[in-house]
């Protein structure tokens, strides 16, 4: 794929390649369904759009989207704000924007596409939504809760504050066995997210959302669950005066 887009892409391609592209497009009022053979740069002189800021955009979503998926930085020697300042800036921000936006596409899928599947798009909308709620609700509770003690132990080595990180762990760790049984199970019903032989653009832009939240979600977790989490137990034990 490329790096800097220039126009010349046509629109249809242009998602296929980079699915985030959909939001700058959506933002735009640019059609990436139906009109998705049509090239960018004749859309965008047609609607009179600003040609320089379109591709800024768009380059800056690709650009965006490729530092979330880098996996060369050690974050085991990272500084817990450095961490959490990641969590929060490349995943807890990616789910608070792209959530909304597969959940409008989920819905207009199960609405025109219900009649041809409607036991499975029933069940992955339920399942979505299910998941959606859950990590709103996950994402409050480190960031209003667990995530300042961590950083207020960082500041002062508190006790009273790495006890109280320490206290949610258990219930967060809950939290990501949920959201990975979901995506176990939007997996295996979807058949690893295949697509009918009369999937339209929108239904296969769909699943390939729900597989780069996927992705997203296992390094997110993974972050929590295998460094963060386990630096904080180890804290607590080298703390123990027993």
């Amino acid at each position: 794929m490329q790096t800097g887009f220039n126009g010349s892409e046509q629109i249809g391609s242009l998602v296929a390649d980079f699915p985030g592209a959909s939001n700058v497009l959506k933002a735009y009022g640019i059609d990436f369904c139906c009109g998705g053979n049509r090239l960018l740069s004749d859309v965008i002189a047609e609607q009179q759009l600003d040609r320089a800021e379109v591709l800024q955009k768009l380059n800056e979503a690709y650009s965006e989207t490729q530092a979330r998926q880098e996996t060369d930085k050690d974050w085991r020697h990272a500084t817990y704000r450095e961490l959490i300042e990641h969590i929060i800036n490349r995943h807890h921000n990616y789910l608070r924007q792209e959530m909304p936006v597969l959940g409008d596409f989920i819905t207009k899928i199960v609405r025109v596409h219900g009649p041809h599947q409607p036991e499975l798009l029933a069940k992955v909308e339920a399942l979505f939504q299910q998941m959606r709620a859950e990590l709103t609700e996950h994402m409050v509770a480190e960031e209003e809760g667990q995530f300042p003690a961590i950083l207020a132990y960082e500041e002062t080595h508190s006790q009273e504050a790495l006890d109280k990180a320490l206290a949610v762990i258990q219930s967060l760790e809950d939290d990501h066995v949920g959201v990975g049984n979901i995506l176990k199970e939007l997996r295996l019903i979807t058949s690893s997210y295949a697509l009918p032989e009369w999937a339209c653009r929108t239904y296969t832009l769909t699943f390939q959302k729900l597989e780069e939240m996927e992705s997203d979600l296992f390094q997110h977790i993974h972050l929590e669950n295998n460094i963060l989490f386990p630096r904080l137990a180890l804290e607590a034990k080298n703390n123990c005066n027993c």
